[in-house]
């Protein structure tokens, strides 16, 4: 930071400068986006873990439920124990209790949009498979109230559950003859009502407790009294009611006629409003004890075998802010309703704040650019981040409101209409008065007007009307849980819109130091996202040369190299380099400057004090050139990019005879401006040669590099601009002085050398100290692109007349626009193997260039708030981690083993840490170029997970399952061979055979959570019955995670911990042996492809196909890979997904597309999702159409499985006496039998006991 640099009083803290790295950028260590901002609500969602939107929906639920989050906040540390005693051994602490606490605490005062329950679940004892799994949220309130009761048993919460939501139901029989009654009492903590054949809750409940049953006729009730069958009445009624009630609509039934399970999705009513005296015991009670009021409605979207869940919530505390989503807009047709405007004002809104923002008045004008860097420099956050992907672009929104702005035809300017002032001002006359008005009438927090709802689903949070709620009483998308509180519990005062209420001080001090770290975080996120690195090129400095600028000494002390924050005006910037260049006298231009082969040369010079460099378009690394906006050294510079300058290679043929093997060619550079008229430039070349103009002949090359053939430019073309005949830097022109008329110029036996095969380079002298005595700092010297670079480089020391001795201790590194050096280049390639191209510039350096074993690596030291110089280093790939540290930090000098290394990734941001220390570099994949950065602090100790019991199956899949005696045979020598090792599965088989593969029983491996992946496949191999496997390696080895004996998804990454992967005890896996090495990384799928045989029913074997999803995982990008695959043109072949368990295929489309229910909007679904779930191991069919043009991609196998299955059904429903299936629709009852879906898991919580 500049400090106290300056005299002057202005803030100039925001720009940095370093004028002597110039030549060297320095590395930016990007950091990772802290966590956004809530939303206008200001309530924080949920992270969804993959398959907890039912978990989400009921912890808000409890959270909106004041009574039950402030009880639960009762409770102290010194009842329920510490976090960071959890892992202490035999210390009690009841961790579920306390990660509820510590999840409400967050969601209540931590600035972030979403939360996370991963600590939650994580004390339940889930491990990711059940965090992915759908669980019915009725099914997890009883599970979790449970877990809660084991929890808090032995602490003053023991009775928290019971409290709010504990009731009882006495059912009654009532003896018609001796008017015995006979009494039993069931206690409840949430009701469950029928939805079918009702149409509503209070039909539902009345049905259950007013309709009385009546035992008489053949159906007679054994009086006890009586002791003799007579007629009774049975009736029940609520005799308890809780604080809370709770109710379960019973939406899911089952079908005996078809078997299987099925969603009511009828209409099915339910008041905001309910008085529950009808169906309860006459006490004497005040009449407020029987009222309550909807505070909470889950809502299941789908069907019974899968959906989502969210949540429509009452703010009973008014945590939340709420506003109308017309209101926002301030549209006309919220005005009109005068009911719903009245409700809370938002001045919220981007309109609002838009307007606010500009000149008032109605007679400036304001770029839209600008009006943008406002909002970002008020808000903090870009209307891009905040408001697009509601309103779109703002130049849209803005035209979408002509009564309010006056935007420009080009869109460019915009002001604000006079009447918008007004609007304003009535529009913030109302919030005022509302506010007042809002104060004064607080009190009951049962009026409607005060308490609003919101729907909660996952991490989004947004404001509803009260009419939403019946929208949700029929559907595929409709209510499931309804929770009401009685209309007699009141809240206090100081409880509303003060979400800090009875929240432990313990509970606080976390947050706010959450809430610290997030500030700092996006503090320097912010400046390190804002601040961007300028080169300012003095003018005085340059001379114009040769068509372009060049510097007078050398280009790093041309350069002055700054640090400014891109939201700074140009005034600022302006200023700063006034004060920078203390020497400057006179008027200032700063023009946008780019560097050309030809030299330095300036486009458009920057106006406009007032605009951000932002709405400039200065970006990051951005040359400027300073100076007078006139000459540069008493010469006029001309601007912009009609006058660039070109490059060109001029080759001059001069001829001594007729003979035209006797010709020779001469190679020159010369630069022209891109405007410049081809005739133009033949004028000045016949003069410089003392021909003609008529005489000089201007040729180029052909299109294709290896022709020798070199063609005369047209009449019209000598008529065009190098621009307009697309010569680019470094192009050929041929210049022949011949009188010949032929077009092909010349066409002689001998090749002159062209671009193809003839190049040439320019080296820099970057040698420092001895090594640097010759004068020459840069040559240029012709090379061919099959020269080998070992050569080049002595060519080079040769031409600058330094010590031959040189060649064995220096190198070669490419030097790109910016004057950084990249790795050197290895001696022993050519030109052409190293990529390198015609005209680039290499740096001849000191230092050896890596041999093919060895690595060059860049590094840096990394502290808290920033990066150190940037070093090199050139290692071994085979030593390890913890080796390549000490060299690094001995060639740092610095001491101590409180380090440890981090890899920048590929979009320079900080990568995963090196964890394992013993790894070589090599394995770790550790390239030449890498960036690795040296981190203070240790890396924190490995968590010890306990021991793994996996249990291992060699996984052998067969290609043809016709095959029928081989696998027979496979089968009797694996059943020997485990028989005679005497080795015996967890299940009841040995041997199983799927529909493509082969399953036989390995044995049993413990092993701890900390070992890696390889040193699991490692412990496999040692088993006896997979002694005979021959693998090299662990790269030969494919484990698959097996859930019902199928594979459903491959172990990746052989340095990682099993931990990492949370696969649980007594998890299957299955071994696969690979033909050759394998590393998938998290971004490839397995996939078997195979192509259906023309004219048959039939398709040839299955291959293996890794498909890279990093880019994208759509219906059209997985047929072009497939149909590069198969070399065949894309649209000539169609692909489908094989459903084993169905014996069907679903042919995969690009048409699959998804509705948006708000924005009707249509959205391409991946096909990792619904419906198609595309996994590792999936059959991909592939047809031609040109062969066949049918939908259909079945085999004759699929046949004769689905008859199979209808033959099954039909033994089965005959031996249980049902009616047969009838033959005329196969079809489909063969998909209801083959309807097979996996078992349900039970859903449970752990807990520890606290007797």
């Amino acid at each position: 930071m500049f400090g106290n640099l300056f005299e002057e009083e202005e803030d100039f803290s925001f720009i940095t400068s370093n004028p002597k790295e110039g030549n060297w950028p320095k590395s930016k260590m990007k950091r990772t986006q802290p966590p956004p901002v809530r939303g206008p609500t200001k309530l924080s969602g949920i992270k969804n873990q993959g398959g907890t939107c039912y978990l989400n929906s009921l912890l808000q639920t409890l959270l909106f439920t004041p009574e039950f989050r402030e009880a639960l906040f009762s409770l102290g540390t010194d009842e329920l124990g510490s976090l960071a005693d959890a892992d202490k051994k035999g210390a009690k602490v009841r961790v579920i209790p306390l990660q509820l606490q510590r999840l409400f605490a967050y969601l209540l005062l931590v600035d972030q949009q979403t939360a996370s329950t991963e600590d939650l679940t994580d004390s339940f004892g889930w491990n990711s498979r059940q965090e992915r799994s759908q669980h019915d949220v009725q099914e997890l309130n009883r599970i979790l109230f449970s877990a809660l009761e084991a929890s808090l048993a032995g602490t003053s919460g023991h009775d928290l559950i019971n409290k709010l939501y504990h009731g009882t139901v006495v059912n009654k029989i009532v003896c018609k003859e001796c008017g015995n009654v006979s009494e039993r009492q069931e206690d409840f903590l949430d009701l469950t009502v029928a939805v079918k054949d009702v149409s509503s809750l209070e039909e539902a409940l009345w049905n259950m407790y007013v309709e009385e049953e009546c035992f008489d006729a053949d159906n007679l009730y054994r009086c006890a009294a009586c002791n003799c069958l007579v007629r009774a009445v049975k009736s029940a009624k609520l005799r308890k009611l809780p604080p809370f009630l709770t109710f379960s609509l019973l939406r899911f039934n089952f079908d005996f006629v078809k078997c299987e399970r099925y969603k009511e999705i009828g209409s099915y009513s339910f008041p905001m409003k309910m008085d529950l005296r009808p169906f309860c015991e006459q006490v004497d009670v005040d009449e407020t004890e029987y009222e309550y009021e909807l505070f909470s409605v889950i809502i299941h979207k789908g069907g019974c075998y899968g959906g989502h869940y969210h949540v429509y919530i009452k703010d009973v505390d008014r945590l939340g802010t709420w506003y109308s989503l017309d209101e926002e807009l301030m549209t006309d047709s919220s005005v009109k309703d005068k009911k719903e405007s009245t409700n809370q004002p938002v001045t919220d809104g981007p309109l609002t704040k838009l307007i606010a923002l500009m000149p008032q008045g109605g007679s400036e004008n304001i770029l839209v650019d600008q009006l943008g860097q406002k909002l970002l420099n008020a808000e903090g956050v870009s209307w891009n981040k905040k408001y697009r992907k509601q309103h779109g672009p703002i130049r849209k929104f803005l035209q979408n409101h002509p009564d309010i702005f006056t935007v420009s035809t080009d869109g460019n300017n915009v002001r604000l209409k006079p009447t918008a002032e007004t609007k304003l001002d009535v529009q913030n006359m109302k919030s005022k008065n509302l506010q007042q008005n809002s104060k004064e009438t607080l009190g009951s927090l049962n009026n409607a007007c005060d308490v609003h709802w919101f729907d909660f689903n996952d991490s989004t949070v947004q404001p509803i009307k009260e009419k939403e709620i019946e929208k949700q009483f029929e559907g595929k998308e409709s209510a499931y849980m309804l929770f009401y509180r009685k209309a007699s519990l009141q809240r206090p005062f100081e409880a509303q819109e003060n979400p800090r209420y009875k929240i432990p001080p313990h509970l606080l001090e976390d947050t706010e130091a959450i809430n610290a770290e997030i500030l700092k975080k996006r503090a320097e996120f912010d400046t390190e996202t804002n601040n961007i690195d300028l080169h300012l090129h003095v003018g005085s400095n340059y001379k114009f040369e040769n068509g372009a600028l060049h510097p007078l000494s050398s280009r790093q002390e041309s350069i002055l190299d700054v640090t400014v924050d891109r939201r700074k005006t140009l005034g600022d910037l302006r200023q700063m380099v006034f004060q920078l260049l203390e020497f400057w006298k006179g008027d200032m231009a700063l023009t946008v400057a780019r560097t050309l082969p030809a030299g330095l040369h300036l486009y458009q010079t920057l106006s406009g004090e007032e605009q951000s460099l932002y709405s400039l378009g200065i970006v990051d690394r951005t040359d400027l050139f300073v100076w007078n906006g006139k000459e540069v050294c008493g010469t006029e510079i001309l601007t912009g990019i009609d006058c660039e300058p070109v490059l060109l290679n001029i080759l001059q043929v001069a001829k001594k005879g007729d003979c035209a093997e006797q010709s020779k060619s001469q190679e020159t550079q010369q630069v022209f401006p891109c405007n410049a008229v081809l005739s133009s430039i033949q004028e000045m070349l016949a003069t410089s040669l003392g021909v003609k103009k008529e005489q000089l002949s201007i040729c180029t090359g052909s299109d294709f590099e290896e022709s020798e053939n070199w063609y005369e430019f047209s009449d019209k073309d000598m008529q065009k601009t190098i621009k307009e005949l697309r010569l680019k830097n470094g192009a050929c022109i041929l210049v022949s002085a011949c009188n010949g008329s032929s077009k092909n110029v010349p066409n002689n036996p001998r090749r002159i050398p062209t671009q193809s095969d003839c190049s040439w380079l320019r080296i820099q002298n970057f040698l420092t100290g001895t090594y640097s005595n010759s004068d020459v700092k840069r040559v240029k010297i012709q090379v061919a692109l099959d020269m080998p670079m070992f050569d080049i480089k002595s060519k080079a020391i040769q031409e600058m007349q330094l010590q031959h001795e040189l060649v064995h201790n220096t190198c070669l590194r490419q030097v790109d626009e910016n004057d950084r050096l990249h790795p050197p280049v290895g001696e022993d390639v050519s030109m052409r193997e190293a990529k390198i191209k015609s005209g680039s510039t290499l740096g001849l350096c000191s230092g050896k260039a890596p041999t093919a074993t060895q690595l060059f690596l860049y590094f840096a030291v990394s502290y808290d708030i920033h990066v150190g110089p940037e070093m090199e280093i050139v290692i071994e790939e085979t030593v390890s981690v913890k080796e390549c540290l000490t060299v690094m930090l001995k060639t740092a000098g610095l001491e101590g083993t409180d380090w440890h290394l981090i890899k920048m990734d590929w979009c320079c941001e900080d990568g995963d840490p090196l964890r394992d220390e013993d790894a070589t570099l090599k394995e770790l994949n550790i390239c030449t170029g890498d960036v690795i950065f040296i981190t203070e602090g240790r890396l924190p100790p490995k968590l010890l997970q306990g021991f793994l019991k996996i249990q291992i199956w060699k996984y052998q899949p067969f290609i043809d399952c016709l095959h029928q005696d081989y696998f027979q045979d496979s089968r009797n020598h694996i059943t020997s061979q485990m028989t005679a090792l005497n080795i015996t599965p967890a299940g009841d088989a040995t041997v199983m055979a799927k529909e493509d593969s082969l399953l036989y029983f390995a044995g049993i491996v413990e092993i701890s959570g900390e070992a890696t992946l390889a040193e699991l496949k490692t412990q496999v191999m040692t088993l006896p019955s997979l002694q005979n496997l021959c693998v090299p390696s662990v790269e030969f080895l494919r484990i698959w995670v097996l859930e019902d004996k199928l594979p459903v998804r491959i172990l990746r990454c052989h340095s990682k911990q099993l931990s990492t992967f949370k696969l649980g005890n007594n998890v299957e896996v299955g071994i696969q042996a690979l033909q050759k090495e394998e590393d998938l990384s998290l971004n490839d799928l397995l996939l078997r492809i195979q192509m259906r045989i023309p004219g048959e029913r039939e398709y040839y074997p299955a291959e293996e196909f890794v498909w890279d999803i990093s880019k994208e995982c759509t219906a059209l990008a997985l047929r072009q890979k497939i149909a590069a695959y198969y070399k065949v043109p894309v649209e000539s072949i169609e692909i489908a997904k094989y459903l084993p368990e169905k014996f069907e295929w679903m042919p995969i489309t690009s048409w699959t597309q998804q509705v948006s229910k708000r924005k009707k909007r249509k959205k391409q679904e991946g096909l990792q999702g619904a419906p198609y779930y595309l996994k590792d191991g999936d059959i991909i069919g592939v047809k031609n159409i040109l062969d066949d043009d049918s939908k259909d991609f079945s085999t004759v196998r699929d046949d004769a499985a689905k008859e199979k299955l209808l033959q099954d059904l039909r033994g089965k429903q005959k031996s249980q006496g049902t009616t047969d299936i009838k033959d005329e629709d196969p079809a489909s009852n063969a998909k209801t039998v083959a309807k097979k879906r996996k078992p349900e898991v039970a859903l449970c919580i752990n807990v520890d006991v606290f007797r």
